[in-house]
């Protein structure tokens, strides 16, 4: 295994991409309780990851995004996650599926938090899956 040190912006392209979908999560399904309990959902989710993946997305301080602009951020998003398993094929091949399977895990996790997946989430979700196809 050949692990190449990722640089602060391949790191911050890695966390944006996967806070990101938790926000596009949380904003299907809008309201201070649902996007309490699906951050946290997450955050299991990135807590229980392995390798470079969780060190990623455990450490530093968490990435901002918009209130007032979902679309734009789903279009920084989107991108974001395919570029990110373009960063660890090239420099930490066997982390990809660690990266993938957190995200999608914190993506369905925060879905379900509250009341079930809607469709809207199911939506983002499809989404998601899309961009780390």
């Amino acid at each position: 295994m050949i692990v190449a040190e990722l640089t602060d912006h391949e790191r911050a392209t890695l966390k944006r991409a996967a806070f990101g979908v938790v926000y596009l999560v949380s904003n299907a399904d809008p309201g201070f309780l649902s996007m309490l309990r699906e951050s946290v959902a997450a955050s299991g989710a990135f807590t229980g990851a392995r390798g470079l993946a969780r060190d990623v997305l455990t450490s530093g301080s968490l990435p901002r995004f918009p209130r007032k602009d979902p679309g734009g951020v789903e279009a920084e998003v989107l991108p974001a996650l395919t570029a990110s398993l373009g960063i660890l094929r090239a420099k930490a091949p066997d982390e990809v599926d660690n990266y993938r399977d957190a995200v999608l895990a914190a993506a369905q996790r925060a879905a379900e938090a509250s009341h079930g997946v809607n469709a809207s989430e199911a939506a983002v979700l499809a989404k998601v899956r899309a961009a780390l196809a």
